[in-house]
């Protein structure tokens, strides 16, 4: 009987940690309205001038926000937008302003790495707000998803070109999401695609950043979630290398679903790898039974959708569509 019973608690443990794994409990910041101030800063590489988020500043105010700029904003400090404590200083304003609904960053480049260990949460944790960017910013979405809250994958200013009509779905995709509409992606079919279905948790971001992330307090775990991953200027063997690299640390095992953005590879002509993008992916995910989905629209490119890391996620691929619809 004994047995009947610490078998029964067992089970039932198991079943509750399993399904609380698919379901997202992280904290959604609150909707932005018209007439809230949000924070423009560049807490990695360099903006030229001002020119260079000026879209973005157009844009968040043709949507009715406020925007304020980062004193070190278009700061310099050799590749880096200021000092590792200028830009430290910028951002932590942004996260300690309970008036400051959303901290934009203008680019991405390198350096966030560099401050996120001095970063200090605590007023964040009272007023959470949204944090958007992606590359670099990758860092920060790790970061928050350790801590337990959402944040958004999407375009940056310096990014952004108002005019551009293949822009217009991802400058749509965020408004959406930072003024409260839940976000529902259907796509057309993809012969390299995995068909299934799931739902999840969305994490992921820049692979090259995922991959430097290993070993670290802002690592992943990715027990079943969605993962989402992008990358661009890489080599065909670097990112082989880095794929078998999160699958050697259990990126992949316990997996949900893979969603596979945008991908601009340098090419080696003189030296090639000898297998496809694709190919790749899948000799990763080898012993794995979950869809996987190849080009969506995001990622370094003009149509960069935006996605909500830390959202729970529902995935569902055929042979001629796919959706991708976020449930919280």
């Amino acid at each position: 009987m004994l047995k009947q019973l610490l078998l029964f608690v067992f089970s039932f443990s198991f079943i509750l940690s399993y399904s609380n794994n698919f379901k997202s409990d992280l904290i959604k910041p609150p909707s932005l309205k018209k007439g809230d101030t949000i924070l423009i800063v560049a807490p990695a590489g360099k903006l030229k001038n001002l020119e260079a988020i000026q879209a973005g500043i157009d844009l968040a105010e043709q949507w009715g926000l406020v925007v304020k700029l980062g004193k070190y904003v278009l700061g310099e400090s050799n590749s880096f937008s200021g000092t590792d404590q200028e830009r430290l200083d910028d951002f932590q304003k942004g996260l300690d302003n309970p008036n400051i609904k959303m901290i934009w960053a203008g680019r991405g480049g390198y350096g966030t790495v560099r401050i996120i260990d001095d970063l200090d949460f605590t007023t964040f944790k009272k007023h959470p707000k949204w944090v958007v960017g992606y590359s670099d910013i990758t860092v920060l979405h790790n970061k928050l998803h350790t801590l337990g809250y959402q944040s958004i994958h999407a375009q940056m200013p310096s990014t952004l070109d108002l005019k551009d009509p293949i822009q217009e779905p991802s400058m749509q995709s965020l408004y959406q999401v930072l003024f409260g509409k839940k976000l529902k992606y259907s796509l057309d079919g993809n012969g390299n695609n995995k068909i299934g279905k799931c739902k999840g948790t969305l994490v992921g971001g820049n692979l090259s950043i995922l991959y430097s992330m290993l070993g670290s307090d802002t690592d992943l775990d990715t027990t079943g979630k969605i993962i989402f991953i992008e990358d661009v200027g890489e080599y065909l063997y670097h990112i082989d290398r880095m794929l078998i690299s999160l699958k050697r640390a259990g990126y992949f095992e316990k997996a949900a679903g893979l969603i596979v953005g945008d991908f601009r590879l340098k090419t080696n002509d003189s030296n090639p790898f000898g297998k496809t993008l694709q190919e790749v992916v899948f000799e990763t995910l080898e012993g794995t039974d979950f869809p996987v989905i190849f080009d969506f629209p995001a990622g370094h490119i003009d149509d960069n959708r935006a996605l909500v890391f830390g959202s729970e996620v529902r995935l569902k691929v055929s042979k001629e569509k796919v959706s991708v619809s976020t449930i919280n």
